[in-house]
C-alpha cells in the first residue's frame, strides 16, 4: 500500500501550489475540498440533512449547493460548521480510501485538506506537512484570488486553527514566504520518499 502524505495549510498559504508540484512529479494528489465540494453537491447522505438544517433554499433550482450562503452561516457560527463538518468529513474519507486503493501501486499519495489536524485526520497519515506562510500575504493573496474584502478574509481565518498550532502537530514545514526556495524542497521530500519512504 503507498504511503499517504497529508498536506494543509491555512488559507492562502499555498497548499495547492505544492500539491500541484508533487502532480508534476508523478504523484497522484486527492483534493479532500474539491471532493467535498462535488459530493455536497451529488450526494443525497449531505444533501438531505443540509436541507434540513439550513432550508430548501441551501440548493439551487438546478441541486446545486448555494456555496456563498452556506458560507456565510457557517463561517460566523462554529455550531453550525462542526454539523456540516461532521455530515461531510465521513463521506470524503470514504471517497479518499477507494483513490488510495486505486493508486496503490505508487510509492505514496498526497492527501491535500484545509483542516488536516482539526479533524483528527492527520493521525492516518504516514507524514503530514504543513504549507506554512505569514498571515498579512496569506491575506493578501485570497483577497486578489478570491476578490474577497480583508474583513471577509480574517473571518475564515478563524475557523482555523492557527499556524503555531498546526506547527506543533506537523512532521514538516514548509515556509512558502518568498524567502525560502520551495521548489528544491518538494523535489527534496518527494526523492526520500521514492527512496527511504521517509519525508527527512
Amino acid at each position: 500500500m503507498a504511503l499517504v502524505v497529508g498536506i494543509t495549510g491555512g488559507i492562502g498559504s499555498g497548499k495547492s501550489t505544492v500539491c500541484n508540484v508533487f502532480r508534476m512529479l508523478g504523484i497522484p494528489v486527492f483534493e479532500a475540498d474539491a471532493s467535498a465540494r462535488e459530493l455536497m453537491d451529488s450526494e443525497t447522505t449531505i444533501k438531505n440533512p443540509l436541507t434540513e438544517l439550513f432550508g430548501a433554499g441551501i440548493y439551487t433550482p438546478l441541486g446545486n449547493l448555494n456555496r456563498q450562503l452556506l458560507a456565510g452561516k457557517i463561517f460566523t457560527n462554529n455550531n453550525l460548521r462542526i454539523k456540516v463538518n461532521e455530515l461531510v468529513h465521513p463521506v470524503v474519507r470514504r471517497k479518499f480510501y477507494e483513490f488510495l486503493e486505486q493508486n496503490e501501486v505508487f510509492p505514496y499519495v498526497i492527501y491535500e485538506a484545509a483542516i488536516l489536524f482539526e479533524g483528527g485526520f492527520h493521525e492516518k497519515m504516514n507524514f503530514s506537512i504543513l504549507v506554512a506562510a505569514p498571515e498579512e500575504q496569506r491575506i493578501a493573496r485570497v483577497m486578489e484570488r478570491n476578490g474577497l474584502t480583508e474583513q471577509s478574509v480574517r473571518e475564515r481565518m478563524k475557523s482555523q486553527w492557527p499556524e503555531d498550532k498546526k506547527r506543533e502537530l506537523a512532521d514538516l514545514c514548509l515556509e512558502n514566504d518568498n524567502k525560502h526556495m520551495i521548489l528544491p524542497e518538494i523535489i527534496r521530500i518527494d526523492r526520500k520518499l521514492k527512496t527511504d519512504g521517509t519525508i527527512w
